[in-house]
């Protein structure tokens, strides 16, 4: 199957096409079998790996988060599906500790979509794969322009799926039956989705990077911790006093320490622009920390009414103490204890200044970068999956000490390059490194 049409006979779809030729996909609203009962105790996990062992081919697998309500990235849901075993829901609140689904899944291939959004928090569960396939990612390579699910369940299965409960707070207990289907059909089609995806995949030539790139994310992690991630503060950027940028620090800390305690993301109890706000203003009163409460108009008579307070201004309220204190905290710092308004890094330097301070360097990454993007039109793939521009960049600026195919290679590979990325890269490495020599 090729990557320009969707599984199955579209026919009656085609002619049921909109005015902008977008096609229009049957919904599936319900899973075939009904929505399983949630797993909740020990007794009814161990039916659950009974079932999944007895089952066969690849195991769907998805996990449902709180995203932007709770403090960290743990799972609230797990849905699991095998040909032969049905779907599984599993609690992982009653049920933290999910190792034994290994022995049953055993060699068993892992299905999911958008792999890196779900690996660290099974993993927190004990969930570990031997082998994956990524539909998310393998539909970048496939060439697609719309990777989520349902645009690649459209794309390969010939159906819809409903996705408006995305973005819900997953610690909900209970979970709502809406949900609970939303959280089965993401599983229901997903290893049709896959052989469809892997058929096409093929078909392109391009079977053997997703190989790679899956056997890859085996080992993912989530992403490298930073060493200071309060300089992630939105609009850190925009101070140029290290007082103020000592203020971020110690309020983005005690931010940290109560969104921990209420498991509550940190946005909720404080959001970055007030921390910006705090830093600049520096109150010394609970007064001056709140500030007076906004006026509007109220609609119809033209009067004044005073706005409620937005629950960021609440939390301000709520620990305004503990905001007081913080500044006070970064304002006893003697001058030589306060932060750097930038961190030193071994990143290169911004690129428009390569010209100036490394001609040579802006000439290979000219070269290459134009290189890369004739190799995605030919091959339909996205160009930042060839190669990562960061490694791309690090790369060329601090290039190897044998400019040969073979030492851009071992370089490329050294930045963590798959064999089929330095198989297209280091060539054009190879040849920009001839025309602007280093000297």
């Amino acid at each position: 199957m090729t990557s320009d049409s969707p599984a199955g006979d579209n026919a009656s779809l085609e002619d049921a096409q909109p005015t902008d030729d977008k096609p229009s996909y049957p919904l599936l609203a319900e899973p075939a079998d009904g929505v399983p009962e949630i797993v909740t105790t020990a007794a009814r996990l161990k039916e659950c790996c009974a079932a999944i062992r007895a089952g066969s081919g690849p195991v769907a697998i998805d996990a449902e988060r709180a995203s932007g309500f709770r403090y960290g990235n743990d799972a609230y849901l797990v849905q699991l599906r095998r040909k032969g075993s049905g779907t599984w829901l599993i609690d992982p609140v009653p049920c933290s500790d999910l190792s034994s689904l290994n022995a049953a899944i055993g060699k068993a291939e892992w299905v999911l979509h958008a792999a890196t959004q779900d690996l660290a928090c099974l993993k927190a569960l004990g969930l570990c794969p031997k082998a994956l396939f990524d539909t998310e990612l393998g539909s970048r390579l496939a060439g697609l322009a719309r990777v989520g699910l349902a645009a690649v369940t459209e794309h390969y299965v010939g159906v819809t799926l409903a996705k408006e409960h995305s973005a819900v707070d997953w610690s909900t207990r209970p979970l709502p039956h809406d949900w609970l289907v939303y959280a089965a059909l993401d599983v229901e089609r997903l290893v049709e989705v896959r052989d469809a995806l892997a058929a096409d995949l093929e078909a392109q030539g391009k079977g053997e990077w997703a190989r790679q790139e899956f056997e890859a994310l085996l080992d993912f992690e989530g992403p490298t911790p930073k060493k200071d991630p309060w300089r992630r503060t939105s609009g850190l950027h925009a101070l140029r006093d290290p007082r103020q940028v000592a203020r971020v620090r110690s309020l983005w800390q005690t931010r940290e320490d109560i969104a921990q305690r209420r498991d509550t993301t940190p946005g909720r109890v404080l959001p970055d622009a007030l921390i910006i706000d705090l830093a600049r203003r520096n109150p010394n009163d609970v007064a001056g920390l709140v500030g007076p409460p906004a006026i509007r108009p109220r609609v119809g008579d033209g009067s004044a009414r005073r706005r409620r307070p937005r629950p960021a201004h609440r939390g301000l309220a709520r620990y305004g103490e503990r905001w007081l204190n913080a500044l006070k905290n970064a304002d006893s710092l003697p001058q030589r204890e306060l932060p750097p308004l930038t961190m030193r890094t071994n990143a290169p330097p911004p690129i428009r200044a390569w010209a100036d301070r490394n001609p040579a360097a802006a000439g290979r990454l000219d070269d290459v970068r134009y290189g890369l993007q004739q190799f995605s039109e030919k091959r339909n793939v996205p160009v930042e999956n060839l190669l990562t521009p960061d490694l791309l960049r690090r790369t060329i600026w601090s290039p190897p000490a044998d400019q040969s195919e073979a030492g851009w290679r071992e370089a490329l590979a050294a930045g963590g390059a798959r064999p089929w990325q330095c198989d297209i890269v280091a060539p054009l490495l190879a040849e920009a490194a001839l025309d602007h020599p280093t000297n």
